[in-house]
């Protein structure tokens, strides 16, 4: 909420200097929400904070956590992981959602996650969970584990494919979130979520994000439908080198919930712009040093930083820094010394902390006693 007040504040500093954004579009769903990628702010949303059923883009923090894991070291994608009675029963129960796995099987757990990403496959799913948790109880406590620590305030998991449960829910700021996090984390097993079809077991199954087809700079993320959350999807475009995210929940049909979602990411990449700022290769300025090998060094964000504006903005945002106190050395590169304030059209948008950019050695005694001397009178 912090980050779409500041972006929709810069916003309202613009409106005076050039025309106003048109209105985002009306959809026709339970809620929405757009994020950009580089800078983390939700450009435009609709009850994005409200509870809804996430039903299959579940999925995407059930794959999170399994590349993750693997990341760690504790699951390789060449396990073969046992398919129980419960796991081949959730796909017998879901006719359309499912892998086609045979109860008392071994399947490689990279097959496992295409038939999640591809498939959809509820019996995949709970495959992963018990291969990676021994069971889906104690993988779902992993789930809420793993949602708070992505900053998805508003949501709670009670399994892994995602099938409806009074206290299994999301929001669509919350899903945005995840999104990003799935690209930021493993941006080489993202590319999977953008697959035109899987096969396993004989069976060819194609991905139902339809989005994938509509437009080439689409490359995910997820669908999902239950009768009870509608129809769901959670989607990303990359085009000129910037990224958007969309959820879209609770709409009417399959070609709806693709319809409106691209119709928002258009939107968004005409209207706004990632403007890049600070960062270890652009420094914010110098500053004195006292008692150090140097006099002056440069000050800024080790990171950039970004922020999405409304085009043709970008020459109204400024960065200024301002500094607590004097430098003495010696100083730690990214030593915080301050704040580094970014306004656009003379409002504040965003404040990030100061620090020092490299780091700055004591001088010699001759040169701390001449610096003493001179702050006495400074």
């Amino acid at each position: 909420m912090k980050r779409f007040l500041l972006a929709l504040a810069a916003a309202t500093a613009l409106t005076t200097a050039q025309a106003a954004i048109p209105d985002p579009p009306a959809l026709r769903a339970a809620s929405w929400a757009l994020l950009d990628f580089q800078s983390g702010e939700i450009l435009a949303q609709s009850n994005s904070d409200s509870r809804v059923e996430p039903a299959s883009i579940t999925k995407v923090l059930t794959t999170y956590i399994v590349f993750d894991e693997i990341k760690k070291g504790r699951v390789k994608l060449d396990d073969m992981a046992f398919i129980s009675e419960k796991a081949w029963r959730q796909g017998i129960d879901s006719s359309e959602s499912r892998m086609f796995l045979n109860v008392g099987s071994r399947v490689k757990v990279e097959d496992l996650l295409h038939g999640v990403i591809t498939q959809s496959g509820n019996d995949a799913s709970v495959a992963l969970a018990e291969h990676v948790a021994g069971g889906e109880g104690a993988f779902a406590d992993l789930m809420n584990q793993y949602a708070a620590k992505l900053g998805m305030k508003n949501s709670h998991f009670m399994n892994a494919p995602g099938m409806p449960d009074p206290e299994h829910y999301t929001t669509a700021h919350d899903v945005t979130l995840l999104g990003l996090a799935l690209i930021r984390d493993f941006p080489d097993y993202y590319k999977w979520f953008s697959l035109p079809d899987f096969t396993y077991n004989g069976i060819k199954q194609g991905n139902r994000n339809i989005m994938l087809t509509m437009d080439r700079s689409v490359d995910g993320i997820k669908t999902g439908h239950t009768a009870s959350a509608g129809y769901c999807l959670l989607s990303s475009a990359q085009r000129d080198g910037r990224r958007l995210i969309a959820s879209v929940m609770g709409t009417e049909s399959t070609k709806y919930r693709a319809e409106a979602s691209l119709e928002l990411l258009n939107w968004g990449f005409r209207f706004f712009e990632s403007v890049k700022l600070l960062g270890a290769d652009q420094p914010s300025g110098s500053v004195r040093v006292w008692k150090g090998l140097v006099d002056e060094v440069q000050v800024g964000t080790l990171e950039p930083i970004y922020l999405s504006l409304p085009r043709g903005a970008a020459e109204k945002v400024e960065a200024k820094p301002q500094v607590d106190g004097t430098l003495i050395a010696p100083l730690s590169q990214g030593q915080r010394i301050g704040t580094v304030n970014i306004s656009v059209d003379g409002k504040l948008v965003k404040s990030e902390p100061l620090v020092v950019l490299q780091a700055v050695e004591g001088g010699s005694w001759w040169k701390r006693l001449i610096d003493t001397i001179r702050l006495w009178f400074a």
